[in-house]
Order: C-alpha cells, then structure tokens, then sequence
C-alpha cells in the first residue's frame, strides 16, 4: 500500500516536532521509571516516521541520512531515550534499503514496515563477545527453506517493545565467526527469554535487557549480502551518524538551559556581566564543533553512496570513526560546562535548567560501540591508509 503524503523537509519536522512535544512530556518519568517511552513510540507511528527512509515504491517516503539525522536530533533535545530507539531503528532499516532491495521478501518486509509503522530492533551484541559485532558464536542453521537461530543476545535494543528483530550469527555451523550473516525474525517467528536486565546509569528507557533468542523462519529472510558488506556499506556510517545526532540533540537542549539560565542571571543584575557568561560562550563553541563534525560526516557519506569500493574504503570507515569519537566526547564535556553554568540548579533534578539525565545519557556515548574498540581499528587502518589531509574530502 502506499500512501500518496507531500513530503518536504519542513514536513518532517513539523512531524517530528510532534512527537519530540509528546516525549518531551514523559522523558522524566521514562528515565525515572526505566520504562520504554511507549508515548513516544506510538507519536512515531501515528506521525509515520518509521517508514520514512523506505524508498517510495516501496511505499516509504524516501528520506535521507542527513534528514533522519536531523530528526534523531530534534527528538534528543526532547527525551535521549526516544531518540536513541528511533535512531537504532533506522539504523536496522538502512541495512533493508541499502542491502535488501534486491530480495523479493526484503522488499516485501519494507512493504510492511512503511504501511503498518513496524518497530525493528537490533540484535549484534552476544555472551561471550560482548560489543564486537563483526564476530559472532551463534549459527544460523538451514534446512530446506527453513532457517533456525538461537543466540544469547545479551543486550537487544527494545527488544520486547519490537515488531521484528535484525539479529546477525555465523552463516553457518562451519563458518568462521566473522562469517557472518544477518536475518529479520518477525514477532511471531521467535521468542525472548530475559536473562539480563537493562538497569543502567543512563539511556534507560531503551530497555535493551538481554535475552535467549531463538528463532525459526523461512531461510528467505536471511538477508542476501554478507554481514561484512552490510556493515561496511552502511551499518558503520549509519550507526555514527544518527547516534551523532541524538547526542547533538542532548547537547543542545543542555546548552539552551545554560543560555536560559544566565539570561535569567543577566536580568536580576542589569549592567554586570553574569556569572557563566563565559562559559557559555566556551560551550557554545563546542556544540558547533559536534554540528560541523556531524554535518561533514553526514556529507562524506552521502557523498560515497554511489560508490561501492570507497563505502568500503579504509579511508571512509576512519573518518566515520573518527565522527563517533569526536561526538561522544565532545558532548560530554558540553553538558559537564552546562552543569558548571547553571550550578546547583542544574545539579537538582525539577527545575528548568536540571541536567543530570543529559549528562547520564550523554555518558553511554562512549561505550556505545566502546570508544577504546574503535581507536583500536582506527590505530590499525592507520598503519597502512594515508591520512586525508585535504580540507576538500
């Protein structure tokens, strides 16, 4: 089915605006609470968003990374948790569009996720394994048409909030761990058995707990390229860069704080400079330098889509690592200054200028994939790729 919407960009994100309203209104409650921003979520579906990525004959409204990043950002200045299950979703799904076109059910699934709003969800990380997600122990087992999967998933982003999971495995019994391959389970092909709770610092409203998956499915829907492939071509960009643009948007709701906050010093003293006047002027700097940072990666990506060999260029996976990294630390600090600026009352939770949920959501940038994990690759490609000195690209 397809739904004949006039989409331009101030579309979507007067749709978004919607949604960032709602889930602005439960972010406390959600980070309290520890419970999944199902408010937001159904704001996402009723807005259409989960389809927008979707090309049109597909039935989607064909949006690009750039103008879902901008979405990622404007629902992070609202509530981080909703963002970031938005932003994991589109991640999945950039895997279908980019990769899966080709295949009749693929196509069809998309078909599904444009026309009923389908939450997709993600399964890489493992017992075992932890983060590395171009390894894995488990293995999809064939016979006939019929495929079979059991994994200790030990985080799944949403997972019982999800419509359908994208869970990658070794292709086979024999194949190496990084012979990978990765399958769409729909929610009545499988069942979660928890076996870890998602009880964290921040981000809480993810509820990525962990589960024994165990799956069966027409081997169909097991996507057609190796994992490898997907995550070179687009898994990699696609993660650094809407996880950059929630990230952005918890950094700029905490900088709109400070600003409010010593506009209101700067109101009770007419004529004296007041107190983290400064400092806002430090922060506001460095939230530029994530914008530029985001923007420029955002660009190079779009830029390489045409091309196959540079997606997966070791020159193209460093400057996506290098995205992630600048944005996860930088805004760290950003809301650190902001917690400077605006003092105690940032410090006390209920007022209007409280940053303790930015700074605790702002702290799983880091891990998520594990900073140290991508210096790590960097500091390998390195050895053997030229780096880009060219302000050009």
């Amino acid at each position: 089915m397809n739904f004949p919407v006039k989409i331009t960009e101030e579309s979507f994100a007067a749709r978004a605006a919607r949604v960032a309203e709602i889930a602005a209104k439960h972010a406390d409650t959600v980070d309290a609470e520890g419970r999944f921003p199902r408010e937001a979520a159904d704001a996402m579906k009723a807005e259409r968003l989960l389809g927008i990525q979707i090309p049109r004959h597909l039935g989607g409204e064909g949006a690009t990374t750039t103008e879902i990043a901008e979405l990622c950002s404007v629902l992070g200045q609202a509530c981080a948790a909703s963002a970031m299950v938005f932003a994991m979703h589109h991640i999945k799904l950039s895997s279908l569009v980019e990769h899966g076109a080709d295949s009749e059910w693929h196509a069809g699934f998309m078909r599904r996720i444009a026309a009923e709003q389908l939450l997709i969800a993600s399964a890489t990380t493992e017992g075992g394994i932890g983060g590395n997600l171009r390894n894995s122990i488990c293995a999809i087992e064939i016979t006939g048409d019929t495929c079979r999967l059991e994994k200790d998933a030990t985080v799944i982003s949403y997972g019982s909030h999800a419509d359908a999971i994208l869970i990658t495995s070794r292709s086979g019994p024999e194949a190496a761990s990084s012979d990978q391959v990765l399958t769409a389970f729909l929610k009545d092909q499988y069942t979660l058995e928890r076996t870890h709770v998602w009880n964290t610092l921040g981000m809480r409203g993810t509820c990525s707990d962990g589960f024994l998956f165990k799956g069966e499915a027409p081997a169909a829907q097991i996507l057609p390229k190796p994992f490898a492939e997907i995550a070179a071509q687009s898994m990699l960009a696609s993660s650094h860069l809407l996880w950059s643009g929630v990230w952005y948007g918890i950094a700029v709701d905490a900088v709109c704080r400070a600003q409010a906050f010593v506009r209101a010093a700067a109101r009770k003293s007419p004529g004296a400079p007041p107190p983290g006047a400064l400092r806002l002027a430090e922060v506001s700097n460095l939230l530029q330098m994530v914008k530029s940072n985001v923007v420029a990666g955002l660009k190079a990506y779009e830029d390489a889509k045409a091309d196959p060999d540079k997606l997966s260029s070791m020159g193209f996976a460093v400057a996506m690592n290098n995205v992630k990294i600048a944005s996860s630390e930088t805004i760290l600090e950003i809301v650190n200054h902001v917690m400077l600026i605006c003092g105690i009352m940032g410090y006390k939770n209920g007022t209007p200028f409280s940053v303790g949920r930015h700074l605790r959501d702002a702290h799983s940038a880091q891990l998520m994939i594990s900073n140290d994990r991508i210096l790590g690759n960097t500091s390998s490609m390195l050895l053997v790729h030229k780096q880009d000195t060219s302000l050009l690209g």
